[in-house]
């Protein structure tokens, strides 16, 4: 049996990063490498357990025997402990045994490893990729769009990888499967981003991803890491975004994972105040560990690297903001100054933000942050946490809150559904209608709207086209582009029979017209974080439920007015003032029969009157639809009419 061998990847330059917490690229140092030493092909193993008293290599190579690969600690006082094994290569399976102080054995899967075994097997696989991507154009065209400046549309598609669609056996699509099919279905149907919800490898399949053990690879449960990049590259290939949910709050208690990793919280705090999560019973990062800080941003950095990720959404900020998050009084330590607010999280998430954005400018980072801390989009240079975007929960709160009312009550309830244009631009805002609210007893979206059949899809309609005409970039979850009616499974999936039905496949054409219109009108995209990209029309008609509003894109595109009626009521004679005076087109109308509507639709192109109203100047009637929202577009500005001018009269006629 090969003995193993002194060798290093680490230079005394990898150590003082490490130590400082600024190393980005530990996973080119720690982990399994397959290497070359002597002339001799093996893999060399590096990792970080400062506080175990022996530490070896176990696998299928040695018959899982504790004493047949030490590896031996490193001589500064980093706490690594490293080696090479000749003769050790792709595909191996190989845990670490360490010893704690205090005796236990532990036996560990790699925080670095490429790649696991499909749970519940838990060891973790020697691996190098083997991959040659296609996407160069895809990149170039990314960076020059980051780099030319402006907004961009954003309708991101989330998907769940194991349950977007099922084999008729109950067996998940493989990556491979989806490249071609959910690539297929989103080019269809206009979305611009995928978001996977974590494709990290985790223990436990109904968490969703959410408790993970292998922050560097990609699940097993649907493939090779490699057949993931093929999915990421097919759907560069039809120009659609990657965006994968990233956890950097908290991670599971499994035994071969990181807690309890050398016998100590070497991960996380040891004082469960701090270091225990009481929502999801997991452990909490210690984000002053400036080892800890140089793993998590390595990772992120990670998935931008050698997966070519367009963005990272970053997972239960809240709960990382504040000390005292779902917590009562007694249960958590404040700050040095005494408040509730975590400093090392803080600093840890701007450290995130700035080195993600150094390495990669043009990879947006999104926060599920829902709370009203200030400045979460705010860039770190201006004292911010430097997000691209955040998603504005309270939007999300308010409207469904406003939509689960009878029409007839609504009139009583203005205030929900017109609030959130009050702190609109305060951040930049992504609209989320998210898997959150389609589980856990919540139902889907379709349960939440009241009335008979008709009325609820007139009124799903309604929701989804006053969504996307609404400042701000929009994330739906998978199933309520068809208006799934029962409540998301991960055993299930999306229910695609639906489609089928003619109400469910009008709600599919909607999606798919109104992302055609997001993406095609600057009007509600290019100035959707600025409250330059939006006008009130009318915003207290309380009475008849009834919005109006415009959306302005640059000087050069053309204004789109929008009206939204909440009630069941016809409003076939409503005048509209006009801020930009000029002839009109209807462009989109949610009420269109082939949206499965009663088709109460503009036809004909819309004249100005010389008619003051909502105090404009001039005006026009429209047809305002049912439970609907009507979309005009400017066709033709009104000429400027200029005044004669008068000759002056001879001084003598004075």
């Amino acid at each position: 049996m090969s003995q193993v061998k002194s060798h290093s990847l680490l230079t005394d330059y990898d150590i003082h990063l490490f130590r400082q917490g600024n190393h980005y690229k530990l996973y080119e140092k720690l982990g399994s490498h397959i290497v070359q030493v002597d002339g001799e092909w093996g893999t060399h193993f590096a990792v970080w357990a400062p506080n175990a008293t022996r530490l070896s290599v176990i696998g299928e190579f040695n018959d899982w025997d504790r004493k047949a690969h030490p590896l031996t600690a490193r001589p500064d006082g980093s706490g690594i402990w490293e080696g090479f094994i000749p003769g050790v290569g792709k595909g191996k399976l190989y845990k670490y045994y360490l010893r704690a102080a205090d005796g236990r054995h532990l036996e560990k899967g790699d925080p670095f490893a490429l790649f696991w075994e499909v749970p519940p097997n838990t060891a973790s696989i020697v691996w190098e990729f083997d991959y040659d991507w296609k996407d160069d154009e895809y990149l170039r065209a990314r960076k020059a769009k980051f780099a030319a400046g402006g907004e961009q549309p954003y309708s991101v598609y989330e998907v769940h990888p194991g349950s977007w669609k099922k084999h008729p056996n109950g067996d998940s699509l493989s990556y491979r499967e989806l490249a071609t099919e959910l690539v297929d279905y989103v080019e269809q149907t206009g979305f611009t981003h995928v978001e996977f919800m974590p494709v990290m490898e985790h223990p436990y399949y109904p968490s969703w991803g959410y408790q993970v053990t292998g922050y560097f690879a990609p699940t097993s449960r649907y493939g090779l890491p490699e057949d993931f990049m093929f999915l990421v590259d097919a759907l560069h290939a039809a120009d659609i975004g990657v965006i994968l949910d990233w956890v950097p709050s908290h991670f599971p208690n499994d035994a071969h994972g990181l807690a309890d990793f050398d016998g100590t919280h070497l991960y996380d705090h040891a004082d469960p105040r701090k270091g225990f999560h009481p929502d999801w019973k997991s452990c909490i990062f210690n984000y002053g560990r400036h080892e800890v800080r140089s793993f998590l941003i390595s990772n992120a950095l990670w998935w931008a690297d050698r997966y070519h990720a367009d963005g990272l959404r970053v997972d239960a900020v809240a709960s990382m903001l504040y000390l005292d998050y779902s917590r009562e009084e007694g249960q958590w330590i404040p700050n040095k100054y005494g408040g509730n607010e975590n400093l090392e999280a803080i600093s840890f998430l701007q450290e995130f933000n700035a080195a993600l954005k150094e390495a990669h400018p043009d990879v947006v980072t999104i926060a599920e942050e829902s709370t009203s801390y200030a400045g979460v989009s705010k860039p770190v240079a201006d004292g911010g946490l430097g997000f691209d975007q955040k998603w504005m929960m309270g939007w999300m709160h308010d409207t469904l809150k406003y939509f689960a009312h009878n029409p007839i009550y609504r009139r009583y309830h203005h205030n929900e559904i017109t609030f959130s244009l009050v702190y609109a631009f305060s951040e930049r805002f992504m609209l989320p209608l998210s898997h959150d609210e389609v589980v856990h007893g919540k139902g889907p979206i379709h349960d939440k709207m009241p009335g008979d059949k008709w009325q609820r899809f007139a009124n799903l309609r309604l929701l989804y086209s006053y969504m996307y005409t609404h400042p701000g970039t929009k994330l739906n979850f998978m199933g309520n582009e068809i208006g799934q009616t029962t409540e998301w499974s991960t055993e299930k999936g999306v229910d695609w029979a639906l489609l089928d039905k003619k109400k469910h496949a009008g709600i599919h054409r909607l999606f798919t017209d109104l992302n055609t219109l997001y993406r095609e009108r600057p009007a509600l995209y290019a100035r959707q974080f600025d409250n330059g990209g939006f006008e009130w029309i009318e915003h207290a008609d309380y009475e008849t439920s009834t919005l109006a509003y415009q959306r302005n894109g640059g000087e050069k595109d053309k204004p789109l007015l929008v009206v939204a009626n909440f009630t069941p009521v016809l409003r076939d004679d409503y005048r509209l003032g006009l801020p930009v005076p000029g002839t009109y087109r209807e462009v989109f109308n949610s009420d269109d029969e082939k949206y499965g509507g009663s088709g109460q639709v503009n036809t004909d192109t819309l004249k100005p009157e010389k008619t003051p109203w909502h105090y404009r100047d001039q005006s026009l009637v429209i047809t305002v639809p049912p439970l609907g929202v009507t979309v005009l577009e400017l066709v033709r500005k009104a000429p400027v009419r200029k005044k004669a001018a008068t000759k002056a009269k001879p001084a003598a006629e004075k």
